[in-house]
């Protein structure tokens, strides 16, 4: 990263999670929740979302249940607030749910 990373202000999340439907602000971290018809479809996005995140040099919490992923995400750098790396990431994840099956 190099940079340091700044926290965004409670404004600036709202604004940005306009743009994410189904993306959530809870205790300091972006939370997404996918539903899937299976176990298998929910497994092979963490393997997806676990690329991008190496690509970006950036990571989030991966919970895998038996058809359910969630995904909690904040800058730990920045002191566990949320910066715009963690909007990138969401939107990476976001556009890859749908074609895993991810609701």
């Amino acid at each position: 990263m190099g940079a340091q990373v700044v926290p965004l202000d409670d404004a600036e999340i709202e604004d940005r999670l306009l743009d994410l439907p189904g993306w959530t602000l809870d205790e300091d971290r972006l939370n997404r929740s996918y539903r899937f018809d299976r176990h298998f479809q929910a497994a092979a996005m963490v393997i997806h979302i676990a690329q991008i995140q190496e690509e970006l040099g950036h990571h989030a919490e991966l919970t895998l249940g038996y058809n359910q992923l969630t995904v909690a995400v904040n800058t730990h750098s920045a002191g566990g607030r949320i910066t715009h790396l963690d909007f990138c990431l969401a939107r990476r994840i976001e556009e890859i749910a749908a074609g895993h099956g991810g609701l």
